[in-house]
């Protein structure tokens, strides 16, 4: 696999060169080319003068900021080099925290991060294992595509996962839309919603779940190779509108799946009507603006 970058780890006084490897892939997409249906040939696109017309060569144009309309500041390569940053070869580590402290909404891409040859590798071993043992994430930046990059590095296996981070003025803010107020949930309708989390509880396996609709284009394309007839599946709308909230409740509760799913939830049930009960007031329903 060929490296994404090529540097070195730093921590104080300790380096130790390392290579960043992606850790998530999108080759398996199908990606089209647009065609001519007609000539059944490829489509290529031009830059076009949008003043003119004219057809402009790639290799002509420049980068330009547009300070406004219609008037724009430009940039060319070697001045857009000059602002590349210095440290595009190491990852200085600056700190170490909690894991836990850093809000999953910073989390970006993936990167495995390992020894580049066999010069320094006890260094990294050394970084990998005292991180390990403290349990805790190292934070450091990187300059990666040609921008700096915050970055969280953690032990992995017997390597190092790199994650890079969003920074706080990439996240949008909830405000106006998290601020609705909610109704406080009556008891019943929650111990119910409660059951339904526990007998749909089970452990999380990535490899269960496949894109359907990259499977579905999979299918459409051989079909298309055989000259096999392509017709639009007609999907059968059932009317199962519950209007009652508590209604639909206890039919999820009721018929929440099959297997041992369901199993658990007919003994949950038998048990309610074995277990003595007590009538009590129904609390009455706050309402909302």
């Amino acid at each position: 696999m060929k490296p994404t970058w090529e540097g070195h780890l730093r921590l104080s006084l300790v380096t130790c060169p390392v290579a960043l490897y992606s850790a998530t892939e999108r080759s398996a997409d199908i990606h089209f080319n647009l065609i001519n249906p007609k000539t059944n040939n490829r489509i290529r696109m031009q830059s076009v003068d949008a003043g003119t017309g004219d057809v402009v060569e790639r290799s002509e144009l420049v980068k330009g900021f547009a300070v406004a309309k219609g008037r724009y500041v430009l940039l060319d390569k070697e001045e857009l080099d000059a602002v590349k940053l210095e440290s595009t070869r190491n990852i200085d580590i600056e700190e170490f925290v909690e894991a836990a402290t850093i809000d999953r909404i910073y989390w970006d891409e993936a990167y495995y991060l390992a020894p580049a040859g066999k010069t320094g590798i006890e260094a990294f071993a050394v970084i990998r294992a005292a991180m390990a043992k403290q349990q805790r994430v190292a934070i450091g930046r990187l300059v990666l595509h040609t921008r700096e990059r915050v970055c969280a590095l953690e032990p992995r296996d017997t390597g190092i996962l790199l994650t890079t981070l969003r920074t706080h003025d990439e996240i949008r803010s909830a405000e106006g839309i998290f601020d609705r107020g909610l109704p406080k949930p009556e008891a019943r309708m929650l111990e119910i919603a409660e059951k339904i989390i526990e007998q749909q509880g089970g452990k999380f396996d990535p490899s269960r779940f496949k894109d359907r609709y990259e499977d579905a284009l999979r299918e459409l394309i051989e079909r298309k190779k055989k000259g096999q007839p392509v017709t639009s599946a007609s999907v059968e709308e059932k009317d199962e509108k519950v209007v009652d909230l508590m209604e639909a409740l206890r039919r999820s509760l009721k018929g929440g799946g099959d297997g041992p799913v369901r199993e658990r939830a007919d003994r949950f049930l038998k048990a309610r009507k074995k277990a003595p009960t007590t009538k009590k007031k129904a609390a009455p329903r706050r309402r909302t603006a």
